[in-house]
């Protein structure tokens, strides 16, 4: 029975970020829809990776914030090739990026909902103060 559960768990976890996880195809889409990326660099044995897909990244209404500026992307150091140029510890791990692969901001560790709002608010800001110089 406790191994039914662990399998349970490790399958609901595993279906909270059911995102893209092939870099190239995110750029490739960002130049098209002229959007921006967002990648959510995890790790298949982090609890706060987890904790932050399950309780912020899942939910409907971060996914729509998200989807109208980013093309989603999740990559885990664990499974995934992470190019070259982004560092993959610690974890969680946020970047911005724009459709060219260039690093917009990048920060660490998880938030709650709001606490997320408001990375999305600093990352508007630091990518209009850039796009200013």
């Amino acid at each position: 029975m406790r191994y039914f559960i662990l399998i349970l768990a490790l399958i609901s976890t595993l279906s909270a970020l059911n995102w893209p996880n092939d870099y190239e195809k995110a750029l490739a889409q960002a130049k098209k829809e002229k959007k921006d990326i967002y990648l959510f660099l995890g790790s298949e044995y982090c609890k706060y990776c987890d904790k932050f897909k399950e309780e912020v990244l899942a939910k409907d209404e971060v996914l729509q914030k998200l989807k109208k500026s980013y093309v989603l992307l999740y990559l885990s150091r664990d499974i995934d090739d992470i190019p070259a140029g982004l560092e993959v510890k610690p974890v969680p791990r946020h970047y911005f990026l724009d459709s060219n692969g260039k690093i917009i901001y990048t920060t660490i560790g998880g938030r709650s909902v709001k606490g997320f709002y408001e990375l999305l608010d600093e990352v508007k800001e630091a990518k209009e103060f850039k796009e200013k110089r």
